[in-house]
């Protein structure tokens, strides 16, 4: 029996949203849609839910965080929940693992080591730890197939550096930078050019991770520039009574130099 008390109570806090999503998920008081999901149904949520957090906080908007990071824990209350269901585990064992796991990977806070390291230092003593857990596995086993293509490529590459398997410096990326564009202009079919494409964008995240810059967050921004720009274009034909499918690319080039001309004196 769900705690109707609990789930009205705004002060309940973690255990009041346990028992909301317990109640959810009953199999005969329960929201019909809540309960015929399961893991990989609710998947694509946690990866959504995710990629917004980072939005709201890639524009500052700390009171829709607040709301992001509210759906975010609400998916590892979901999979915990259907966990639970089956027999495999609970919300508080993942609690207990990850608190164990900081615990682990943090002794010069919880144990008996210096703290007098760099911040460098201790990523090299987490990255050492995770390797230690991994025990045999192989380099790159462990990232996850489900991340964004361009953060697990960042990925791959610092777990292959880590052993040695990378360019001394950035010129040797941007020669290959410029190797992969010269094969993608040289490929003939559909299944090579998007072969080679892939090698391009593969070779673009490993020149951003030698720049220490995120690809995912410099796309986004990206993404938001050519987003904001567009917008002054059809606000620029609007007050010619036009729309861009009125307009032709030598209208719209110009309106976007303007735009751009406008932002930098701006």
């Amino acid at each position: 029996m769900s705690d109707p008390d609990l789930i009205h109570d705004p002060d309940g806090g973690l255990p009041r949203l346990l028992e909301i999503m317990r109640r959810l998920r009953d199999p005969d008081t329960g929201c019909p849609w809540d309960i015929e999901q399961d893991f990989a149904s609710i998947a694509p949520y946690t990866i959504e839910e995710a990629h917004e957090v980072a939005d709201a906080i890639e524009r500052e908007d700390w009171d829709d965080l607040k709301g992001e990071l509210g759906d975010l824990l609400l998916q590892a209350v979901y999979h915990s929940q259907m966990a639970d269901e089956a027999g495999l585990f609970d919300f508080q064992d993942v609690a207990r693992s990850i608190s164990d796991k900081m615990v682990t990977r943090h002794p010069h806070v919880f144990g008996d080591d210096s703290r007098d390291k760099s911040a460098e230092q201790q990523t090299r003593d987490w990255e050492a730890a995770k390797a230690a857990e991994r025990g045999k596995a192989g380099t790159l086993d462990g990232v996850a197939r489900g991340l964004p293509a361009l953060l697990r490529a960042v990925k791959l590459q610092k777990r292959a550096a880590r052993v040695g398997f990378d360019w001394p410096s950035t010129d040797e990326v941007l020669d290959k930078v410029a190797e992969e564009m010269a094969e993608l202009r040289g490929a003939t079919d559909p299944a090579h050019r998007a072969e080679e494409f892939g090698d391009l964008l593969f070779v673009m995240a490993n020149l951003a991770r030698h720049l220490e810059i995120d690809p995912e967050a410099a796309l986004r921004a990206a993404n938001a520039k050519f987003t904001r720009r567009f917008a002054a274009i059809e606000a620029a034909l609007a007050a010619k009574g036009k729309r861009p499918e009125d307009s032709d690319l030598a209208e719209m080039d110009a309106l976007w130099d303007a735009a751009k001309t406008a932002e930098k004196d701006g």
